[in-house]
């Protein structure tokens, strides 16, 4: 295959990573039509077919997904080299993508992160703002953000925020129609708030520890959700019960416009750690991110 068609590789790995024509080529920044089209050029020079299509989705054939695992990581290792050359410019630059939760963003990255933007300017940051477990490497992020305990063993990771806990909370005006619940059982027969959990679809159980007893409760409501803070609002208004992180609802308790329950059955855990695999952390503009984000002497 001639060198000017390499780019007719990258572009059918960015649409079998991305399942999608329509946001292959948003990542790309050229035309649906002209993606589409180099494809099938792609497809005819090789006689063979890489893609299956229909009207709702996109993805690889047997032959199509054995070039995506031989280009895939051959494509990160340049991107990595080409990354890396920018250590011989006056400062670091390039784009770093991050994946992580609103929570995560909002308590502890942020605050740490928007700095770098005015001491960096070269440095570009992609954040990714969901509640989901991402896989970094297929998904094709720098690193991620979770809590501790979520992190796979294979992945070097360093901590960036302080341990934190979980804490039930509801209206008064709620628990002025409904007995406050003393044991985390007594919370089924209540109206509580789910939490969606994103890439895995279920409902996330509410985790409650005491004396060594650990208990997972399944709650149901009316209301669930995808994002902490919105069942803030529902929570102050008094649509049920919300089992939700600590530094969102504390100020309200310390108003009254919330009131804590359990308290004895949530306790700390480790919080946040930015994860990451090996490759990354020789990056110039990535160690500037990683050092930003540390926490303490992590």
């Amino acid at each position: 295959m001639a060198r000017e068609n390499f780019n007719d590789l990258l572009w059918f790995l960015a649409v079998a990573e991305e399942k999608s024509f329509t946001r292959a080529a948003a990542k790309l920044g050229i035309t649906q039509s002209t993606l589409s089209h180099t494809i099938k050029q792609l497809e005819t020079r090789l006689g063979i077919r890489l893609l299956t299509r229909t009207t709702r989705s996109v993805s690889t054939t047997a032959a199509g997904e054995r070039l995506r695992q031989s280009l895939a990581p051959r494509v990160a290792e340049i991107e990595t080299e080409i990354a890396a050359l920018m250590e011989f410019r006056d400062k670091p630059a390039g784009t770093i993508r991050l994946t992580l939760s609103d929570h995560a963003f909002e308590s502890v990255a942020w605050p740490k992160l928007g700095p770098v933007l005015a001491d960096y300017p070269d440095i570009k940051l992609e954040l990714s703002i969901d509640n989901g477990l991402r896989n970094i490497v297929e998904d094709g992020f720098d690193a991620g953000v979770r809590l501790g305990e979520s992190v796979e063993k294979d992945m070097i990771a360093i901590r960036i925020g302080p341990d934190w806990r979980m804490v039930a909370v509801a209206s008064p005006d709620y628990f002025a129609a409904h007995p406050s619940p003393r044991h985390p059982q007594e919370l089924i027969g209540h109206n509580c708030m789910n939490m969606r959990q994103t890439r895995r679809g279920g409902l996330y159980a509410w985790e409650f520890e005491k004396e060594g007893q650990e208990l997972r409760v399944r709650v149901d409501g009316q209301l669930t959700f995808n994002t902490s803070y919105a069942m803030v609002d529902a929570a102050l208004k008094g649509y049920g019960i919300a089992f939700l992180p600590e530094s969102l609802v504390e100020r309200h308790v310390a108003s009254g416009e919330l009131v804590q329950v359990l308290d004895d059955w949530c306790p700390k855990f480790a919080g946040y750690y930015v994860y990451y695999p090996s490759r990354r952390q020789n990056l110039p503009a990535f160690k500037v991110i990683v050092d930003a984000l540390r926490h303490g002497d992590a």
